[in-house]
């Protein structure tokens, strides 16, 4: 008989079960227990700590509802620059007005008004076809051009969606290398 109620004890149930859910369970319930004693014993500390988990809750439910504000809510003053969605002019247009906005300082325009320049460019070479409805990483996929071509295509894309798009601050150096690259990107035409 006293064997059979050393033997019920907890300690030797040697075919528990190991779920996750009943350990987290008696984990809930020894943190019950230990409130519990720390009320009984020292109340003062229990309702200290009560008011820090009340902070903490209030704290992180507050969090919460920030982020999913700021998540959710419209923004506004934030347009597609006008040279993807204004009228289709040449690339010639696009390319002074590049060079325009480059001299007033404005150069993340710029670098939209040149990538379409470019696009428009190896339209002309039939290297890619053009319409304003395709973005320009449509391009960069479409486009038939060698290896060092589609790379340097790839490089302006990223370029311009992290300046443009990303509202990374875009320099003078920034510009003029981006130029450079613009304007040799249809001497990369691949062979038909």
């Amino acid at each position: 008989m006293v064997l059979r109620a050393v033997f019920a004890a907890r300690e030797y149930h040697w075919t528990g079960t190991s779920n996750a859910w009943v350990w987290l369970m008696e984990r809930l319930q020894r943190a019950l227990e230990w409130l519990q004693n720390l009320h009984l014993a020292f109340p003062i500390y229990y309702y200290g700590l009560l008011g820090v988990l009340i902070l903490a809750l209030i704290a992180i439910v507050g969090h919460l509802s920030w982020v999913i504000w700021r998540s959710l809510r419209p923004v506004a003053g934030i347009a597609a620059p006008a040279a993807l969605t204004g009228p289709v002019r040449d690339a010639v247009w696009h390319h002074a007005e590049a060079l325009r906005l480059s001299a007033e300082g404005q150069f993340a325009e710029a670098l939209a008004h040149r990538f379409l320049a470019a696009v428009l460019d190896l339209d002309a070479r039939r290297v890619l076809q053009f319409h304003p409805s395709k973005t320009p990483a449509e391009y960069a996929d479409e486009a038939r051009l060698d290896d060092v071509g589609r790379s340097e295509l790839a490089d302006l894309v990223a370029s311009l969606y992290r300046h443009l798009f990303g509202g990374a601050p875009c320099d003078t150096a920034e510009w003029r290398r981006f130029d450079a690259v613009a304007a040799g990107i249809g001497l990369h035409a691949a062979p038909r």
